[in-house]
């Protein structure tokens, strides 16, 4: 029997390793299980564009359907946010989608979204993954056909809800009559469909199926969009870059000049509209390896703040009983009030190009109005691929025998909220966590230039050999 753990985000592994229609239909059964212990009747699920997608998603569909639980289906791949979205919007009481995200192209997952559009709090997944058997104890399991036939399943396009959504909730035609030429790398995920409905004059790439991926972990940071920055530096027409994951719910970001724009420039560019140009108040929810400048530029707004373990569904379990104008976290990750408890990359493009457009500033300028509030700073983050063995022996290294420098950098203080982030003064630090999604040990830096990010990181990797 294979130990099923729901990591970070969902549990994630190895298709026709430990992800396989076995295992899925035990997830599935302690999911239904859950629902049924709470008189839950109906349930969304959906899958990107990952091998196996819609095999996954019949086999779920199946056994809650055995369990007498309706399931609304996608007729094709959808986005994570569009699930959630259509958890709400059909008054479902669960929501199952079918992706591993950012994770490499071998890997599936499923990850669990609640009534209110967004991730289970953890207490919950806890839950469920409490409630998986050794084996599926259901004998057999009812076709397609025969759920359709009950009234237990249902086709539903989910798509169209999103887009609706997005028609009534931003000023697309400001959007797209700025003149804003955009170019758009999907990362062979599953935003490639709304982003060509919603931006069509968009320079596209890699908007195909591709459920290899080419290879490539659809992750939207620097080393993986060489070709979206190289794209954007030989069009000097181009303003603004933006890609997405697999599932479409995490963003990166590329100014006119092809410089990376990364999740803490976002979130806080987030912040000084929402509060600034859009009048709107809330509390700011930041993951501990989100930059120190949003707690900085919250205080200078007045504004509460928390900063919570890293995992996007802390913030989600925030929002869903308090106020939160902007929530997120360093990979990608991000929100904002006005929409579903959610991670959505399309929808965090869209409120960029909103800003761009009512304002008729540029990226870098906007930019620059964030610098004038809290000072300039650049971050990075290395993966470390470890033995287990030597990951182990640097978290011990950290709780144990902490460091008192990285080379030159003295380090002052430490906290420990999920991981281990050494400060070296007030603008600089260096957090150690091993990932919740993949076999790695992350290495995150903030400084003010990006050469002495890389300077502190390969200071830190010497001290931990």
């Amino acid at each position: 029997m294979t130990k099923i753990k729901f990591g970070t985000d969902g549990w994630r592994a190895i298709i026709a390793d430990d992800y396989t229609v076995a295992n899925v239909k035990r997830v599935a059964e302690a999911t239904g299980k859950w629902l049924q212990q709470r008189g839950g009747k109906q349930a969304v699920v959906g899958h990107d564009c990952r091998f196996g997608g819609a095999l996954f998603v019949e086999t779920t569909a199946r056994v809650l359907g055995a369990m007498g639980i309706k399931v609304i289906v996608a007729p094709d791949f959808v986005s994570t946010p569009m699930v959630s979205l259509g958890v709400v919007k059909t008054g479902s009481d669960l929501g199952v989608v079918i992706t591993a995200s950012h994770n490499p192209p071998a890997y599936n997952g499923y990850k669990l979204k609640s009534k209110l559009g967004g991730p289970m709090v953890p207490a919950e997944i806890a839950e469920v993954e409490a409630l998986i058997p050794e084996a599926c104890t259901l004998e057999s399991l009812p076709t397609m056909e025969e759920l359709k036939a009950k009234g237990l399943l249902e086709e539903a396009d989910l798509e169209e809800i999103y887009y609706q959504h997005v028609l009534a909730s931003f000023d697309m035609d400001a959007i797209r009559g700025a003149g804003l030429k955009i170019a758009y790398d999907a990362m062979y995920g599953a935003g490639q469909r709304i982003v060509q409905r919603l931006l069509p004059d968009c320079v596209f790439l890699h908007c195909d199926y591709n459920p290899s991926f080419k290879g490539q972990a659809p992750e939207p940071i620097l080393r993986n969009l060489g070709e979206l920055a190289e794209t954007i530096r030989k069009d000097p027409a181009i303003q603004l870059g933006f890609a997405n994951d697999g599932d479409a719910d995490r963003i990166g970001m590329f100014d006119a000049e092809g410089n990376f724009v990364d999740s803490h420039h976002i979130l806080l560019l987030l912040l000084l509209y929402m509060y600034q140009y859009k009048k709107e108040t809330g509390k700011v929810v930041i993951t501990f390896s989100v930059t120190n400048k949003m707690v900085a530029l919250a205080r200078k707004f007045g504004l509460d703040y928390t900063v919570t373990p890293i995992g996007f569904k802390h913030i989600a379990e925030i929002m869903s009983r308090e106020d939160v104008l902007v929530g997120g976290e360093e990979s990608g990750g991000l929100a904002v009030k006005g929409h579903i408890p959610e991670r959505d990359g399309v929808w965090i493009a869209l409120m960029i190009l909103e800003f761009m457009a009512k304002t008729g500033k540029t990226l870098a300028e906007l930019i620059q109005e964030v610098y004038e509030l809290v000072g300039p700073f650049a971050f990075d983050r290395d993966d470390l691929h470890l033995p287990e063995a030597q990951k182990q022996a640097i978290i011990e290294r950290c709780k144990n025998d902490p460091f008192d420098a990285f080379g030159p950098y003295k380090i002052t203080r430490v906290e420990t909220i999920d991981g281990f982030k050494f400060w070296i003064g007030d603008d600089r630090w260096v957090l150690v966590r091993p990932s919740g999604t993949e076999p790695v040990l992350r290495v995150y830096a903030q400084a003010p230039t990006r050469e002495e990010v890389r300077k502190l990181l390969d200071a830190a990797h010497a001290a931990m050999r």
